[in-house]
């Protein structure tokens, strides 16, 4: 048996993202996480990603035509930066609730110390806040900003991008990839607000009477006339 940091590797097994097990109702709050955390660390991954592809666009775009035009200045600064920061809120968001994902899923029983469960919070609540500055700033610079060509005329600007490879639309409201990205960021702040609420709540719950649900400890103790008929699959080897 290997244990790091109290918690058995041999309770990570592939039977335990069987629905039967994943949704149970042996834990208080356990499908309301299963289904909530994915969807703060989908959505915010999915927004991080189209964002990730107008910024490339954009980069490509300037490499190619200030390499070719020396003098030439493409500025696109605001949204590189707005998307850059975009990315890492995602990642953020996909790190803390990825891991209570995996950590409730894998070791529901686990013990943590007041500090481990304070910090849970902590990152929390920082990641609702930094996933609300992105979508906010992702919204603010895609619908009022755009991307310029600096050191000719309007013109021979207009030349200069309709001869490289990537065309992304100059003003930033009409890129359907930044759109997407200012879209997804809003659900994506949503679930991660909702999500933070849940992890509260569901710490609340396990300081009180521990993870099982009302559900679970009548099966533990073998109460109700019906418990056998109810009981859900477990993965073998799980406790």
């Amino acid at each position: 048996m290997t244990v790091i940091w109290g918690l058995d590797l041999n309770e990570i097994q592939w039977s335990k993202f069987k629905s039967s097990y994943m949704f149970t109702r042996e834990y208080h709050l356990r499908r309301t996480k299963m289904i909530v955390y994915q969807l703060a660390m989908i959505l915010c991954v999915c927004s991080e990603s189209t964002g990730t592809a107008a910024l490339s666009d954009y980069v490509d775009q300037q490499s190619e035509i200030q390499g070719q035009h020396p003098g030439i200045y493409v500025y696109n600064n605001d949204f590189v930066g707005a998307a850059s920061y975009n990315i890492f809120c995602g990642v953020a968001v996909a790190f803390i609730f990825g891991g209570a994902f995996f950590f409730d899923l894998f070791w529901p029983e686990r013990h943590e110390s007041r500090s481990v469960r304070l910090a849970w919070k902590i990152c929390a609540v920082v990641v609702s806040v930094m996933m609300l500055s992105s979508a906010l700033t992702m919204t603010i610079i895609t619908a009022t900003q755009s991307a310029r060509i600096d050191g000719t005329d309007p013109e021979t600007a207009r030349t200069f991008w309709e001869e490289v490879k990537k065309k992304p639309a100059l003003t930033y409201r009409t890129n359907p990839k930044a759109l997407a990205s200012v879209v997804l960021s809003w659900p994506g702040f949503i679930a991660t607000v909702a999500s933070t609420v849940i992890l509260f709540m569901s710490q609340r719950h396990d300081d009180q009477y521990g993870p099982k649900s009302n559900f679970g400890r009548r099966l533990e103790d073998g109460v109700g006339g019906d418990t056998a008929a109810e009981t859900e699959e477990k993965p073998v080897g799980s406790k």
